[in-house]
């Protein structure tokens, strides 16, 4: 994790730490799983809907698990307390199943669907030794992965996955795990907020749809199997801070120019996009390939894309990608990430009604070999991901909205993932590099000179 140098303020209020080496590593966790239990729904599903149909997007989809962690502190500060809030947690937890039925089921993958027969999930509590504190000002990707109920790349067929970290000084951690292949991670925000909602007495709240294989039909694809290529590299994930200001210089940096009067700005998105894309080719080997053509993957929410359009409780994968394929550099010798703000505009303009009416008749925007095969030779892939602007931070269970919500290593090479900082005006950008990469991306004076601290 890249820090600036200097001092940094804590989100545990306004101390200034001491003066820290550009880098610094934050401490491994110690943690013990104290107990194990399958929570099931509290009401038995109904047998009409005991087979839950996986969608065309499902079948494109991997299989594995996407993590979050939620921090919240000073919540089980007692013995009894900790019983309390264990208890409150795990009833509610069940009376959410019974909204989200396919999460209580088991994925039958070769045979398209869900067995919804309230199997129930595993539920795990641990105790951490350290101080909450310790994890939220210093975050390590990979040691976040030991506050996760599963191993990410273990998506079979149990759909979701709790673990219950408590630590010293009374906070909790709330790691989640819900397969990729039965919701996007607008799903998976569906489900824990609406978990949160019943845990603090909510008595309204807003059913799922369960719409994704009307709206995109199942198809055979014999012989295709999507998965995310495993490499023998040692792939690492840093944390990099982007606050507002700087992110609005980057913005500046990227905007076009081509009219003095009508200047028009990349989103915060498309410009960091832009900006780790050139800092990415400035020091890997890409840059010694003059003549490499690269592809660029943006996720896209088709929700609002769809006709008619979906609301954002609607659950599954519903979502698809932009590939923009760009030189690695102009025929100056400087790298296109100025080009490559442009080409991501007019990638995303293609997600039209007409485009998504497409993939619902069983275009596959998934098959990489399709895109890749206008690209001659080796093909680096680059893919961003933004969970900006998504409810992240709206998981209060009665304790309070959570201070910092960590996402976790991932062995997926060339991938960053955006997310909103807790005071929701800067952006963390998750970036998963193989070892050396890793070692000079984080060490690039151009980047550190806009990377703020943790």
């Amino acid at each position: 994790m890249a820090l600036a140098s200097g001092q940094h303020k804590s989100l545990f209020g306004n101390k200034k730490a001491s003066k820290v080496s550009r880098f610094t590593y934050g401490m491994k966790l110690e943690v013990e799983v104290t107990s194990k239990e399958i929570i099931k729904p509290s009401s038995p599903t109904p047998d009409a809907l005991r087979r839950y149909q996986l969608s065309y997007l499902d079948q494109l989809t991997p299989a594995i698990y996407n993590p979050l962690v939620f921090f919240y502190p000073d919540i089980c500060d007692t013995h009894a307390n900790k019983i309390k809030i264990s208890d409150q947690h795990k009833q509610s937890f069940s009376n959410a199943l019974t909204y989200f039925y396919p999460l209580a089921g088991r994925i039958m993958e070769n045979q398209l669907f869900v067995n919804c027969n309230d199997e129930g999930i595993p539920l795990s509590e641990a105790r951490v030794k350290c101080q909450l504190s310790d994890v939220v000002n210093n975050p390590v990707p990979c040691e976040i992965n030991k506050l996760l109920p599963f191993k990410i790349h273990d998506a079979e067929q149990i759909p979701l996955g709790i673990q219950f970290n408590i630590f010293e000084c009374g906070g909790i951690g709330i790691g989640a795990c819900i397969s990729h292949k039965i919701g996007d991670a607008l799903s998976f925000f569906t489900f824990v907020n609406m978990w949160a909602a019943i845990a603090r007495g909510e008595k309204k709240v807003v059913a799922p749809e369960f719409v994704s294989a009307s709206l995109f039909p199942p198809r055979d694809l014999s012989g295709f199997k999507p998965t995310i290529t495993q490499t023998k590299e040692k792939i690492m994930t840093k944390r990099f801070v982007f606050t507002a200001s700087k992110i609005e210089e980057i913005r500046a940096k990227y905007a076009d120019k081509s009219s003095f009067e009508n200047q028009t700005r990349p989103t915060r998105v498309q410009a960091l996009s832009a900006f780790i894309w050139s800092r990415f080719f400035t020091v890997t080997e890409v840059r010694s390939r003059p003549d490499t053509l690269c592809l660029i993957y943006q996720l896209v929410n088709l929700r609002t894309r769809i006709d008619p359009p979906q609301p954002e409780y609607s659950f599954g994968n519903l979502y698809s990608f932009t590939s923009t394929i760009v030189p690695s550099m102009d025929t100056t010798g400087e790298s296109c990430d100025h080009n490559l703000v442009a080409e991501m505009k007019e990638s995303m303009k293609q997600f039209n009604k007409e485009y998504v009416k497409k993939i619902q008749d069983g275009y596959n925007p998934n098959s990489r070999e399709l895109v890749a095969s206008n690209a001659k030779g080796e093909t680096p892939i680059v893919s961003f991901t933004s969970l900006c602007r998504f409810p992240v931070y709206e998981a209060d269970f009665g304790w309070g909205k959570p201070i910092w919500a960590g996402s976790a290593a991932r062995d997926i090479k060339n991938a960053v993932t955006f997310m909103d900082t807790a005071a929701g005006d800067g952006i963390e950008a998750w970036v998963s590099l193989n070892e050396d990469d890793i070692a000079k991306f984080e060490s690039d004076k151009e980047l550190l000179a806009y990377v703020d601290a943790p």
